[in-house]
């Protein structure tokens, strides 16, 4: 069989990601343009300024194609996966009626309060196929059940009118809906001008960015576990029923039609509180690293390895990013003595993810019975071979990194392959074009220690924190009235 490409979108919070992937799961090309700071006009307002998200796409899609020497006619499709739990607002032709709502934005999540302006509401990629296709369709799983009538069981909009009706969406305001791995539309003209892509070619309905990313990185098999490093991180786990959302977890809709994430609670900013970290060390780190040819993280890295497991009783509690209905709560470190180091600091934060991460799962396996005995890491942490085998260490079960990190484009990228009968489903897509790179196995010694430390102190120091957190932060808000 000779080579067949597949274009997949990975449209995030931070930057908008594209990529041409063969059938075997190889990438061929890469591009990538970052978004904008985004706007907060009013407290708890989180908004994507103008039309970036589309003037992102539109600037990577070029030149990601400019890039490609080979013959188009075998692309056989684009998959459109988009930040989840936004909210858009369409005017009747189409276009922006407002700022896109970010998934950090208290308003996402109210009832919805219908303006003759808005011709339609719905997800980022509703919005995105719009703007590829002039179609007003879009995935049922990315559509999520707190701010749209979705029936969890159906895959379509509730039927039952008296539970449609407190959502206060009127039916024609809402797009039409297709399941993952289904065509959407067909690249426009105008869209394709606008792109370099070849007008005509699928676009290719998957689900929310969190389930393409599972897809991406295998998680198809029972007793196994996926560990997301993004800028929202979360662990998940694959099921075949919808179960009620339990304390530590919610369902989510997959990327396979009628199959179910559990998805436990996670940490946002996620992998931004290692940026932030790196950011601040100065400038002097960053001249030592391009003096040796390297770069920051593996400075620190060398730095970090030297320090023992349990960073010598330097606990962080990664809150940096605080929810708009809790701002009170804040990142803390604690535990600081003379032997600490930037190095310590930065083995700090990273075992603060795996800890508070284990405990989200811990709680989700004992509510949904499922116990896995196998890690999937994917995102950009997971080149970190000290950080993979901190998780492993935290988690006590063998944990694995694939080939592809930046597993939502392949995600995307298998759902155009269904979609366009290369492969007859998603499994044996998922078997030909996911493919493991290593595996780590715990430290039993540091295991003990991790264990240790966590079911001894760490488990309860965020609830230890709070009511100190409170208190610093009415303080805070009395000095600055």
């Amino acid at each position: 069989m000779n080579d067949v490409f597949f274009i997949g979108v990975d449209s995030g919070t931070q930057s908008t990601k594209v990529s041409i992937i063969n059938q075997r799961g190889e990438i061929l090309l890469s591009a990538s343009q970052p978004l904008r700071p985004m706007l907060t006009r009013q407290k708890g307002w989180v908004e994507h300024p103008d039309d970036d998200l589309w003037d992102s796409t539109k600037a990577a899609l070029k030149e990601l194609m400019a890039s490609f020497k080979g013959d188009v006619s075998d692309i056989k499709g684009i998959g459109l996966c988009s930040i989840r739990t936004c909210r858009v607002f369409l005017k009747k032709d189409g276009s922006l009626a407002a700022p896109v709502m970010s998934w950090m934005d208290i308003r996402a999540y109210l009832t919805y309060e219908d303006e003759p302006d808005i011709g339609y509401t719905g997800s980022t990629s509703g919005y995105l196929t719009f703007r590829l296709t002039g179609e007003l369709k879009d995935t049922i799983a990315n559509q999520y059940q707190g701010q749209f009538p979705v029936d969890m069981e159906t895959w379509k909009w509730i039927e039952d009118p008296d539970a449609f009706s407190t959502f206060r969406i009127p039916r024609h305001k809402l797009l039409e809906m297709c399941l993952p791995g289904k065509i959407l539309g067909r690249v426009s003209a105008s869209a394709a001008e606008e792109t370099g892509l070849p007008e005509g070619i699928p676009v290719v309905a998957t689900a929310n960015d969190k389930a393409v990313e599972s897809l991406g990185s295998g998680l198809i098999e029972p007793r196994v576990a996926l560990l997301s490093l993004g800028t929202y991180i979360a662990s998940m786990v694959a099921g075949e029923r919808n179960l009620p959302d339990g304390k530590t977890y919610f369902t989510n809709l997959s990327c396979i039609p009628y199959r179910y994430l559990y998805e436990s609670s996670g940490i946002r900013g996620g992998m931004w509180h290692i940026s932030w970290f790196k950011g601040i060390i100065g400038e002097e780190l960053e001249r030592k690293a391009r003096e040796s040819g390297r770069i920051v993280e593996e400075l620190l890295e060398e730095e970090a390895a030297q320090v023992p497991a349990g960073s010598d009783g330097l606990l962080t509690v990664p809150d940096w990013l605080a929810p708009a209905t809790q701002l009170h709560k804040k990142g803390v470190m604690i535990g600081f003595d003379q032997r600490h180091t930037r190095g310590h600091m930065y083995r700090s934060i990273m075992e603060a993810i795996a800890m508070r991460m284990k405990n989200n799962l811990d709680g989700m396996i004992k509510d949904t019975g499922i116990v896995p005995d196998k890690l999937i890491v994917s995102g950009g942490g997971s080149n970190s071979p000290l950080f993979m085998q901190i998780v492993a260490d935290v988690f006590g079960i063998r944990t694995v990194r694939n080939e592809i990190n930046g597993a939502a484009g392949l995600g995307a990228a298998i759902c155009v392959a269904v979609a366009t009968g290369i492969y007859s489903d998603f499994a044996q897509a998922v078997g030909a074009m996911v493919h493991q790179r290593d595996e780590f196995s715990p430290n039993p010694k540091n295991h003990k220690v991790y264990t240790t430390i966590n079911v001894g102190a760490y488990r309860e120091l965020t609830t230890m924190l709070e009511e100190t957190l409170k208190q610093i932060h009415r303080a805070c808000e009395e000095a600055n009235r």
